[in-house]
């Protein structure tokens, strides 16, 4: 059978070839190739040592004494060959040596690394059947080097360790994890001795570092099954040590408005977010959107309430993705939509002046994905239709006021204007000032004008410092009438006054 492999893996092959070393393609880019699927990566194998490999290709694709073609960084064995490639995924070809491995104390990397001398003994020392298959890169064998009946478990849809699976989990509890991303990715099963030594030592997962586990959070939620790998973490005990939070919901009942139990809502609105190929950040904040609601609840049956889960879930939110190490920004991006995902929207009551309130709260680049979220959590309640005519209505006024001054840089004057007006230095008056200056702007912005601002900022200046924070403060906490409606709504579906 041909395969298709890029002229530049099979250049790499060549060279190792006439140099009198073995080439082989392992791991997942065998595994995709024989799934008809596009390998994210190309991997060799080789008997050939590091440092054969680094003076072999020294003079590679045009490298140079100042660009070397070969990157040798790691305890593993593994040099990156520089391809010159315009593919992403073939600039850096990774060749490894073959090698068996010592124990692993950490239960993540081996304590010692000991080169092998065939592509069978580097075989067995890997994860799955279905990653321990190699392929000669330049074709003269056709055949798949398949110790471990890793294609017959292809063609089966089983995830399987490579021999005792007590043992391949216990040398890297990070397999733990990618048995569930497998099988989410490539819609497998778990196969029954695999999945009951994982739920044994699901407890080992404690021990990884958290970006790791972090990491390969991202692939599950990534991939288009990512509801089932939530719930493949839960029933396989590895959910308690990714985001504990989120089990908090399970059995968590709510209130005539819902059919789902709260952990159900939240990975149903996850598997909306994943269906539609939404970005990562609204698929984890549909996941988490209504973390809070365990901690919020009051009362028990069809008329228990939630008030300000929205809040207690954001910081939740914060907590658990802080905990997996994401970066600040994407947590906080997260944790916003979370936030804001309760917002109210009536056509007949909410003004253009509440609109602007609404894009200066969320802000403007957060509203597409928050429509997302709101979309998901409407679907994860049952709800036939995602995107019904109140939120197109929105779209519209915001489409209307999107030009419409709704922060303090868009004001007319600014904060040199301010001090200069006033004669005063840089301070809590200028943000006082500021803050009403937007809150009246938001009720009309054609107040927006330069010569009527300067003449407010005096009048604003002639105040004490203590009426002028009043006033500051009641335009910064003024609620938007987005989420007045909410608690209105709320009461009246509760008969509360």
């Amino acid at each position: 059978m041909n395969y298709d492999i890029p002229k530049e893996v099979k250049r790499i092959g060549k060279r190792l070839n006439e140099a009198g070393y073995d080439a082989h393609l392992v791991g997942g880019c065998v595994r995709d190739l024989l799934l008809g699927r596009e390998p994210k990566d190309w991997d060799i194998t080789t008997n050939a040592k590091p440092e054969e490999v680094q003076k072999l290709f020294s003079s590679f694709a045009g490298a140079t004494e100042d660009k070397p073609a070969t990157v040798y960084e790691n305890d593993f064995g593994t040099v990156g060959i520089k391809t010159e490639s315009e593919d992403p995924r073939l600039k850096v070809v990774e060749v490894t040596t073959y090698r068996i491995e010592g124990k692993y104390t950490d239960k993540r990397h081996p304590d010692e690394i000991k080169f092998a001398k065939t592509v069978e003994e580097d075989l067995a020392r890997r994860d799955f059947t279905i990653n321990a298959l190699a392929l000669d890169v330049v074709g003269k064998k056709s055949e798949i080097i398949d110790s471990f009946e890793g294609q017959d478990d292809l063609k089966d849809k089983i995830i399987r360790t490579v021999g005792n699976s007590e043992e391949r989990f216990s040398e890297d509890a990070l397999r733990l994890m990618r048995a569930v991303r497998f099988a989410v990715e490539l819609d497998f099963q778990i196969e029954p001795s695999t999945r009951k030594a994982i739920e044994k030592l699901s407890g080992e997962l404690e021990m990884i570092a958290k970006e790791r586990i972090r990491d390969e959070f991202i692939k599950i939620l990534n991939c288009p099954r990512a509801a089932q790998g939530i719930i493949l973490l839960e029933e396989l005990n590895l959910l308690r040590n990714v985001i504990p939070e989120l089990r908090e919901g399970i059995n968590v009942g709510q209130n005539k408005h819902h059919i789902y139990t709260v952990f159900e809502h939240n990975v149903r609105a996850l598997d909306y977010t994943a269906k539609q190929n939404y970005s990562t950040e609204v698929r984890l904040a549909s996941l988490l959107h209504d973390v809070g609601k365990p901690k919020s609840k009051r009362g028990e049956g069809p008329d228990s309430t939630f008030y300000q889960h929205e809040y207690i879930g954001a910081k939740l939110a914060t907590i658990s993705l802080d905990r997996l190490h994401f970066p600040k920004e994407f947590s906080e991006k997260v944790a916003h939509l979370v936030r804001y995902h309760m917002f109210y929207y009536n056509t007949d009551e909410v003004s253009a002046a509440g609109v602007r309130r609404f894009l200066a709260r969320v802000g403007p680049e957060s509203v597409d994905e928050l429509l997302q979220v709101r979309e998901a959590d409407r679907i994860g309640s049952g709800v036939p239709k995602a995107f019904p005519y109140k939120l197109r209505h929105l779209l519209f006024m915001i489409d209307k006021v999107k030009r419409d001054p709704i922060s303090p840089k868009m004001l007319a004057v600014r904060g040199d204007d301010v001090m200069k007006i006033l004669e005063v230095p840089p301070g809590p008056r200028v943000g006082w000032v500021l803050s009403v200056l937007l809150e009246e702007v938001l009720d009309e912005p054609k107040g927006n004008d330069k010569e009527k601002l300067e003449e407010r900022v005096k009048e604003l200046g002639s105040m004490s410092d203590n009426d002028l924070k009043k006033l500051a403060e009641k335009a910064k906490n003024r609620k938007d009438e987005f989420e007045d409606g909410v608690e209105e709504e709320i009461k009246e579906k509760h008969h509360v006054k």
